[in-house]
């Protein structure tokens, strides 16, 4: 962000990418939590900030190495693990945390879901496993660490009582994955636990679709 108009720009991108999710409901009044990787920096919604209608006096400019503010904006008490996903993957830009309606509904199941690939666009855009992280308290290290270490090695994780959190490339693709994870979820809730899933012959078979090698 070298100059005024370039972190003004900056920013109205990030407003306007975090007014689409709320849009899409995929979080209520303060519950979601959006980073952005801006090169050494990130922009991170700010502490008790609403995405749905966030604007700027309430974004955080954060160094992704240290964690420490650079505007002196308090980021989300979830910026650990935003942050820690920043730094563990440099194919990573965005990191959503959001609490969509069915979704969180699985997230407090009793006896959640082992294979959520209801759907093709599960395992394509979501992710093949999903990861079930334990409750952890809101903004705590263990919440932290956990999600990081779930999040090396996928794009999307469920969080017990809590939540979800997706990662990816670019807000569209962070948009997919979410708006896919609330699908399938809704699936599951609606069919009141009596669903099919694919195969891992069908998964594999849209591997192969997805690669183009048919």
């Amino acid at each position: 962000m070298e100059t005024l108009n370039s972190q003004l720009s900056t920013l109205n991108y990030f407003i306007e990418q975090a007014h689409r999710y709320g849009d899409a409901k995929l979080m209520l009044c303060s519950s979601g939590n959006l980073s952005w990787r801006i090169g050494e920096e990130a922009l991170v919604s700010g502490t008790g900030s609403w995405l749905p209608a966030i604007q700027k006096e309430k974004i955080s400019i954060c160094n992704i190495q240290t964690g420490e503010p650079q505007n002196g904006i308090k980021p989300s008490m979830e910026s650990s693990f935003h942050l820690g996903i920043l730094r563990q993957r440099p194919d990573v830009n965005v990191v959503l945390h959001f609490q969509s309606e069915y979704a969180t509904a699985v997230s407090c199941m009793r006896n959640k879901p082992v294979n959520f690939n209801v759907t093709a666009e599960v395992p394509v855009h979501v992710g093949k496993e999903i990861p079930v992280i334990p409750y952890y308290r809101p903004g705590s290290p263990e919440l932290a660490n956990a999600v990081i270490a779930a999040m090396q090695s996928h794009n999307s994780v469920l969080l017990t009582n809590h939540g979800q959190v997706v990662c990816g490339k670019d807000f569209d693709q962070v948009y997919e994955r979410a708006m896919f994870f609330e699908m399938a979820c809704r699936i599951i809730v609606q069919s009141g636990g009596d669903y099919t899933v694919l195969t891992e012959q069908e998964i594999e078979d849209l591997d192969v679709y997805v690669l183009g090698k048919k």
